[in-house]
């Protein structure tokens, strides 16, 4: 008789890079623990299974630890063969999807800097991630020819993943900062990307509630704050 395969997941609730690994494991129907972590008193658990980075997410699977989100989506799709599958089966679309992963992979640090600084450096940070989202709206057509397709048939896989992780709460940031980083007007694809992602099950089980999340971002703004003489 097989050994029952056991799957937990050590997370955050409010970490987008742990919302990549459990929508990964839903989307594939994996069932699995979820392990929420609390990042000011870390467990033994997650130092002794991320020694090298004590970050979340870690996935333990049959005792065995990986870490760093891109590498578990993989990871998840490689030993977890039965469709749907996160990436292509054909090798180009799959390095197109890698591509697009790797250009938004450091737009998340960007955005959190709008979350320590103001003023002039601010509007330079804004500036930046504009033309970054600019970059990525007309490059996107190439994998969205006819435009974003409602996912009804097929599953996100690993792209939408990436890219819901990191802008599928945008209205919570725009709250915090007051001003919109996403619109139709500017961003008619990645809006309706976004969009269409929020109307699949999966996608709605791992989104945290935006209010809970404001919260979250106030509280790292005002920590972030400088401290008044």
């Amino acid at each position: 008789m097989a050994e029952e395969s056991s799957v937990k997941l050590h997370g955050f609730w409010a970490s987008p890079f742990v919302m990549r690994a459990a929508l990964a494991l839903k989307i594939k129907g994996i069932d699995f623990e979820y392990i929420e972590e609390d990042l000011s008193n870390k467990s033994e658990s997650l130092l002794k299974y991320n020694p090298v980075y004590k970050k979340v997410p870690v996935l333990v699977h049959n005792g065995k630890p990986i870490s760093e989100s891109l590498v578990i989506l993989e990871y998840i799709d490689e030993v977890w063969t039965d469709p749907p599958h996160l990436l292509p089966t054909d090798p180009y679309l799959r390095a197109k999807h890698r591509f697009w992963v790797a250009f938004f992979a450091p737009l998340f640090e960007t955005m959190m800097k709008t979350l320590v600084t103001d003023g002039e450096a601010q509007k330079t940070i804004v500036y930046e991630l504009h033309e970054k989202l600019d970059v990525a709206e007309q490059g996107l057509k190439e994998i969205f020819p006819n435009g974003v397709p409602p996912f009804e048939e097929q599953k996100p896989g690993y792209l939408d993943i990436v890219f819901y992780s990191l802008y599928g709460t945008h209205e919570a940031a725009e709250q915090v900062f007051g001003k919109m980083f996403l619109t139709v007007e500017r961003y008619p694809l990645l809006v309706s990307w976004v969009n269409a992602l929020k109307q699949v099950p999966e996608v709605n089980q791992v989104t945290p509630p935006i209010p809970k999340l404001v919260g979250f971002l106030r509280f790292i703004q005002q920590r972030s704050a400088p401290s008044q003489a």
